[in-house]
């Protein structure tokens, strides 16, 4: 695989549960080393469209066509607005991972779905979609999800764009400047 490959990582903004919504900021790198282009649209905190706005910002990106995966940071972005990676591998035509530090604790989700959530076992449903995989790393595991790509494919862009850490470059650019543009300076991690 070259190690130039085009990717995209997407993350949200730091937002309150007081905001009605949040920004979504991607990042369009070549592997992990070169910025080639950043994106920006909104969701709504803890709705249900979070699917098709990324597709949307994706299939109207002029990198469309470059664009080799698509890597998120997590599995919802704007709290709980869920994204369907099939559906937006689908609907994109390019291949999704989601990419979280810590294993995601089921029982605690549910939970929260079940309390704020008429509709909690739709959400539930699509977030438990697919396998969750445990990848080794230099430091810390990650913990992924993939949809239009082989693990072993995955494994790679994983590694070609991931320069220090353990979160891939795209989504830490990504995440750097979506909390820029909301705080005014970055912090935090991926």
């Amino acid at each position: 695989m070259k190690h130039q490959i085009r990717i995209l990582g997407i993350d949200d903004a730091p937002f309150t549960f007081h905001d009605k919504y949040t920004s979504i900021i991607g990042a369009v790198m070549r592997g992990g080393e070169y910025l080639e282009c950043v994106l920006r649209n909104q969701v709504t905190i803890d709705g249900t469209e979070a699917t098709e706005i990324c597709a949307q910002m994706i299939n109207t990106s002029r990198h469309h066509r470059q664009l080799k995966v698509v890597m998120i940071d997590g599995a919802c972005l704007g709290g709980f607005n869920v994204v369907d990676i099939d559906t937006l591998s689908q609907a994109t035509q390019i291949p999704v991972i989601t990419v979280t530090r810590d294993k995601p604790n089921q029982r605690k989700i549910k939970y929260a779905l079940q309390k704020n959530f008429k509709d909690w076992e739709t959400r539930f449903e699509v977030m438990q979609k697919g396998r969750l995989y445990k990848i080794p790393t230099a430091h810390n595991p990650i913990y992924i999800k993939c949809s239009g790509i082989s693990l072993e494919e995955a494994k790679e862009i994983i590694n070609i764009s991931t320069i220090r850490g353990v979160i891939p470059e795209p989504i830490r650019v990504a995440h750097l400047i979506a909390s820029g543009i909301t705080r005014g300076e970055s912090y935090g991690k991926a």
